[in-house]
């Protein structure tokens, strides 16, 4: 956990590390802001809240690419990476002494604290590609899931050998006119009651997804599971396997993205104890109770559809009954994902015009109009990459291994060795570097199997043609 927020015992008295904080008045904190209140309860709502969402939908087909030895394995290790690197990146959260240094507000404050330069740039560059790359994602999701509804209602009537398959197409455009009307609010402030919504939603069809799962092992699996998954010659060919393996990775990876939102959660907490001493205790519960979920979710899944398990479980169509359950499960995914999209664009939205606001001569009324066509113009351009690359779990790869090596390890790695000033070529500077090295190649192998996944899924795709 870190000692940071220990008392001290001196030579005469106990002193309290908070006893050298400055005097304030009220209810305030030494920053001058308004008396934080978070737990260790509270930020432990946070983290699951923020983790479990889209990302679990894929982790059965994940679990099938890798099998009953890797998979699980895969989980416990990416949970063990997300813990140690978010209880460094809490360190991080003041700078210098751990009680009473500065506070950072958000990520890129730590990063600016800590090491500056280059540094600050190429986050900004690897934080706004996720904002886009996850608005893509959702919009994805999103148009599947709504597209589903309409499966299950079709297969419900027409019986399971129906010809239920829907063009996606329609769905996303649909979905992105949605958006283009959430965009308009001028702020993030103004949807907090959307991100409720969402955060609801996405706990509702994750346990319709495992109950679902666990009810359809319970009566007869529907596929035959392995302990390497997709057997070589029977399901896939040698390339193929490697290739799905990697991108599997990445799907995992993008389960557990949340370090980006970390010293957000830690500025909410009180003190004393120290912050860090709180988040770390906080990331070690929200990390096992969410694996231990994604474990259910994963193994059930599998367990469920063996090496043919979908990309999506929940619009994959093994499920078929009940229809109003699934058609639940969907809508639920589908709300969730509204707010989803908003709540990762709206940052990116505010980032480019604070930039136009300080150029001379912006006035109000000019700012507003900017607002309305670039917000529009933005939601549009998602929407055409999303008609043009409607591919679920590349996309996930993808947008898992952008987060994953510079947001979850490099930055909190390097932040941790200039704030703890650990000796270059130290034994402790060439293990952390080792890891960081090592999960960078994950991270390079993710992308590139993801990469290789929509090229060739556009060899057989046609907008608003090809039907699934």
């Amino acid at each position: 956990m870190g000692g940071a927020g220990a008392p001290r015992f001196g030579a005469m008295e106990l002193e309290h590390p908070l006893a050298t904080l400055p005097r304030v008045r009220g209810d305030r904190d030494d920053d001058g802001k308004e008396r934080r209140s978070g737990t260790v309860w509270t930020a432990t709502a946070h983290i699951i809240t923020a983790v479990i969402g889209s990302g679990v939908l894929s982790l059965a087909w994940a679990m099938a690419q890798l099998g009953w030895v890797t998979g699980p394995v895969t989980l416990v290790l990416f949970a063990v990476i997300t813990l140690y690197t978010c209880g460094l990146l809490a360190d991080c959260y003041r700078v210098g002494d751990p009680v009473t240094g500065k506070r950072n507000y958000t990520y890129t404050d730590a990063l600016k604290s800590n090491l500056g330069g280059w540094y600050v740039w190429f986050c900004g560059f690897c934080q706004y590609a996720n904002m886009f790359g996850t608005g893509i994602g959702y919009t994805i999701t999103a148009s599947i899931s709504a597209a589903a509804i309409n499966k299950s209602n079709c297969f419900h009537w027409h019986g399971h050998d129906a010809d239920c398959s829907q063009n996606t197409s329609a769905f996303i455009i649909g979905f992105g006119v949605v958006q283009v009307v959430f965009s308009q609010l001028p702020n993030f402030h103004e949807l907090w009651w959307l991100s409720i919504i969402a955060a609801a939603m996405s706990f509702f069809y994750s346990i319709i997804a495992v109950g679902l799962s666990l009810a359809q092992t319970i009566s007869g699996p529907l596929g035959r599971t392995t302990l390497t998954g997709t057997q070589v010659g029977v399901d896939v060919d040698s390339a193929h396997k490697v290739w799905m393996t990697f991108q599997a990775l990445g799907n995992v990876a993008f389960a557990y993205s949340y370090a980006i939102i970390l010293i957000e959660i830690q500025d909410t907490l009180r003190s004393p104890p120290a912050e860090s001493e709180t988040m770390r205790r906080a990331t070690s519960m929200g990390i096992a109770v969410t694996t231990a979920f994604y474990m259910m979710c994963g193994c059930l899944g599998y367990a469920a559809f063996g090496n043919a398990a979908p990309g999506n479980i929940l619009t994959g169509f093994g499920f078929y009954e009940p229809f109003w359950l699934v058609d639940l499960a969907n809508a639920c995914i589908v709300v969730h994902l509204v707010g989803g999209f908003q709540v990762f664009c709206q940052p990116l939205f505010a980032a480019v015009e604070g930039a136009c606001c300080c150029r001379p001569g912006s006035s109000a009324r000019r700012l507003s109009v900017f607002r309305v066509v670039w917000r529009t113009a933005f939601v549009a351009v998602i929407t055409l990459l999303a008609v043009l690359m409607p591919f679920f779990n590349s996309i996930l790869g993808i947008l898992g291994s952008i987060a994953f090596w510079p947001l979850t390890v490099f930055f909190p790695v390097e932040m941790y060795i200039r704030q703890r000033q650990v000796r270059r070529f130290s034994a402790r500077w060439a293990a952390l570097q080792s890891f960081s090295f090592v999960c960078f190649l994950v991270t390079v192998a993710a992308c590139a199997a993801s990469v290789q996944g929509v090229l060739d899924s556009l060899k057989t795709y046609v907008p608003f043609k090809t039907r699934s």
